[in-house]
């Protein structure tokens, strides 16, 4: 051990596979000798019960009388196995699919979800993963489960349902920190779904029906507003010139010929109507007089 180092660091480090000492002892050096001179003996048959194929994303890791090898897993190729006193066990180092079963949870505003999510794992260190933890993948997955249900427990519903990429992040670094020395590495956390109930979700709609509503009739407002406004600017640009006035008559009959309907429309200047309002109105007074 390195004397430079303080006592929990030491006994770290002495608890980390393949850093402690690995000498085989008396026994272990007659049983060394012992296996290779069985496999001379037997050789050439033994050559093939003691050569094994390693593939490109696989490991071996090699106990030999119970002790790992090496601080480094084998492969990939060609390794050599001596019979009797070395077991080795392969370790896949592709990237695995965790899928997370719904799970029920109580987010902080009393809101009762199921919420499911996938996890994208790989294993970065073979000795880790097969000396460190029993099973590295059900640990992983129960504790993706567990982390998924911490983690949501602390947010609201409206939290969940707009921040999911920042909860996918922040479960991603729990998790990666968590399986470090098992040697796991955590490549992507996901959350697939979230299920709310049904009367919830009825409320829901009928929350967000309301707002647009809502919406719709402020818009609607303000559409009368401006119109209200271009009307008052048009009619004081009609009343500062009265021939604009037979101009907009004449568009009018325009629009209405090409609809092809049976309505006819006859455009009569203002000041016509007024004569005749005015003399209408002044025999109206004068009838009496003559009476």
């Amino acid at each position: 051990m390195d004397p430079g180092l303080s006592s929990p660091e030491k006994l770290d480090k002495e608890n980390l596979v393949g850093i402690s000492s690995k000498r085989l002892g008396v026994c272990g050096w007659i049983l060394f000798s012992l296996s290779l001179l069985l496999m001379i003996i037997t050789f050439p048959i033994s050559i093939w019960m003691c050569l094994k194929i390693i593939k490109e994303y696989e490991r071996a890791v090699v106990f030999r009388l119970g002790r790992i090898q090496a601080d480094k897993a084998k492969g990939p190729g060609l390794i050599l196995v001596l019979p009797c006193i070395d077991v080795f066990v392969k370790v896949d180092l592709r990237t695995v699919t965790c899928n997370i079963p719904p799970q029920e949870i109580l987010t902080r505003d009393s809101v009762t979800t199921q919420v499911d999510g996938v996890v994208y794992y790989r294993i970065y260190s073979a000795v880790s993963a097969v000396a460190n933890v029993n099973d590295v993948h059900q640990a992983t997955f129960l504790l993706a489960q567990t982390t998924l249900r911490n983690v949501l427990g602390t947010q609201t519903l409206s939290q969940i349902l707009a921040g999911r990429e920042e909860i996918a992040h922040s479960i991603q670094t729990l998790l990666d920190d968590a399986t470090e020395l098992w040697g796991i590495q955590v490549a992507r956390v996901e959350i697939k779904d979230v299920r709310i109930p049904v009367q919830l979700q009825r409320s829901m709609a009928a929350e967000a029906e309301a707002t647009r509503e809502a919406r719709a009739r402020v818009l609607a407002a303000e559409g009368e507003m401006n119109a209200s406004k271009s009307l008052k600017s048009a009619s004081m640009v009609l009343t500062e010139s009265p021939i604009a006035l037979q101009l907009r008559y004449l568009q009018t009959l325009t629009t209405v010929a090409t609809e092809k309907n049976s309505t006819i429309v006859f455009p009569l200047p203002m000041n016509i109507l007024e004569g005749i309002g005015g003399i209408s109105y002044n025999n109206n007074k004068k009838l009496p007089n003559r009476a």
